[in-house]
């Protein structure tokens, strides 16, 4: 998975938060209970923490917590102990992160580049699609699997405006991490 377990939309810094809306404890409540039922379909993962998943911290930070009083992602989400959370994942030589810092509809082979190997991110909403870059040494791949919101639920309010919408997607890697595909998703 790319990333982005939950929104976490209470706990924006750069979102005002709705007056009328859930409250951090509450959220955190109905996200748990959604997630149980992904955790039954899916009880062996590799999970890539995105953005959104560091919100809890960033905002312990922004208000002056130290971290000493944060407890660890996995406690909070209650993730089987067969999924595994971090930051990057590299499997046939092919690197997937969720995409923090890159944006823009060339933010995957920016990743590609930076990374020096194919990469897989999902960071950036109304990207699906994939695409080669090569040298005279190789030829790597850079792939944006969209995302997997709906700006209709509650929490994802915030882009329903956005002029560039989220594209639904998921994307398959073949042939050793030698080439990819993304599949959109019509909701």
């Amino acid at each position: 998975m790319i990333g982005d377990l939950v929104d976490n939309h209470s706990l924006s810094l750069k979102f005002d938060q709705d007056p009328d809306g859930y409250s951090p404890k509450h959220e955190i409540e109905q996200a748990r209970k959604s997630l149980r039922e992904w955790y039954k379909s899916f009880p062996e993962v590799l999970f890539c923490l995105g953005n959104h998943d560091r919100r809890v911290d960033l905002k312990g930070k922004h208000v002056g917590l130290p971290e000493c009083v944060f407890r660890p992602f996995r406690d909070i989400w209650e993730l089987p102990p067969k999924w595994k959370d971090d930051f990057s994942h590299e499997i046939d030589d092919v690197l997937y992160i969720h995409g923090t810092g890159y944006s823009g509809d060339n933010a995957h082979l920016k990743a590609a580049v930076n990374a020096r190997q194919s990469c897989v991110i999902g960071h950036v909403h109304h990207i699906c699609t994939t695409g080669y870059t090569a040298s005279d040494k190789d030829c790597i791949f850079g792939m944006a699997v969209g995302t997997g919101i709906d700006v209709k639920k509650y929490a994802f309010a915030y882009e329903r405006h956005f002029p560039k919408k989220p594209i639904v997607g998921c994307g398959v890697v073949t042939d050793k991490g030698k080439n990819c595909q993304v599949f959109r998703m019509p909701l």
